[in-house]
């Protein structure tokens, strides 16, 4: 065949695979950018205008409803609170797995795989099954740890909930058991990922386990580490449904709206005003982005290794 028309055929076949890729690409994540759509887009939209409606005429408000919300005591008290907890939890939740992470991967075999097994335990009494445990741990009369709690004196959940800063490791510890098992499976897969030829070549080297885990294995799962931040921090910062139970548990002693999220439930329930609502959702929204963006940025975690 000619030169000059396989010269002509080459560019029109290359234009055709990268037709067809996009096109597999684009039905690939279809699925996704609908959900996305749905349950993220589409409600991001409707609270950013139910902000700046007013819950009364219908109308167009103005940042009426973010003053509203701002002069209420309890939003930077809430802010605080989850703050404070964020200080406690989150480089609890980092240590913690990728610590665990680096032991099951050291200890190759069948008792590294029973090891990470027990480790996801935890993870699997998910929902009201977590919330139902973690109630019956907290009350010293039937309490499985009740010699604890007689030991330092606590004798029914509101005593042991009256302190604030109780409340802030009893929530990293419910966080912590709940979330740690399904995590350190993610952090083990990206240590997994690790090619055998990079660990053999360290140890020739004359790297010991610890320095392998220091200046191999952490570096390597970098991406890891800051999806596992990123995502804890999104849904610590939003958290809803572990105080809004310990406070139903203990009523009088924890704020209903310890959360900033348990402050817009609030104005959106009980005194009816969806854009108060509106504006906090807004502000959490923006918070959060912004911190991803950072938290992204900062570790590498879409960067291609």
């Amino acid at each position: 065949m000619d030169a000059s028309v396989l010269a002509e055929r080459a560019p029109t076949s290359r234009k055709s695979r990268s037709i067809k890729g996009s096109a597999e690409t684009l039905l690939l994540i279809a699925p996704y950018l609908i959900a996305l759509l749905v349950a993220g887009a589409l409600p991001a939209i409707y609270a950013l205008i139910q902000s700046f409606t007013s819950p009364t005429t219908g109308g167009f408000a103005g940042f009426s409803n973010y003053l509203t919300v701002i002069s209420n005591f309890r939003f930077f008290a809430s802010f605080g609170d989850v703050g404070l907890l964020l200080l406690v939890w989150l480089p609890m939740m980092v240590i913690g797995v990728v610590g665990l992470s680096l032991l099951v991967d050291a200890s190759r075999g069948k008792f590294g795989k029973l090891m990470l097994f027990v480790y996801y335990i935890p993870g699997a009494l998910a929902g009201m099954t977590n919330f139902m445990l973690w109630l019956l741990i907290l009350d010293p009369s039937v309490s499985p740890i009740k010699f604890f709690w007689q030991a330092t004196g606590q004798s029914s959940i509101d005593s042991i909930l009256a302190s604030p800063m109780h409340v802030i490791w009893v929530l990293a510890a419910m966080l912590f058991y709940q979330g740690s098992g399904s995590w350190l499976l993610i952090v083990y897969g990206g240590l997994n990922s690790i090619p055998d030829e990079v660990i053999e070549a360290a140890r020739i080297d004359g790297c010991s386990e610890w320095q392998l885990a220091w200046r191999i294995k952490l570096p390597m799962i970098a991406p890891w580490i800051g999806y596992l931040i990123l995502m804890n921090f999104a849904y610590g910062f939003q958290i809803f449904l572990e105080p809004q139970v310990l406070a139903t548990a203990a009523q009088g002693i924890l704020s209903p709206q310890w959360s900033p999220n348990q402050l817009s439930y609030t104005y959106a329930y009980e005194v009816g005003n969806t854009g108060a609502a509106a504006a906090i959702s807004v502000i959490l929204l923006i918070i959060t982005l912004a911190l991803g963006v950072l938290i992204v940025t900062k570790t590498g975690l879409l960067e291609r290794s």
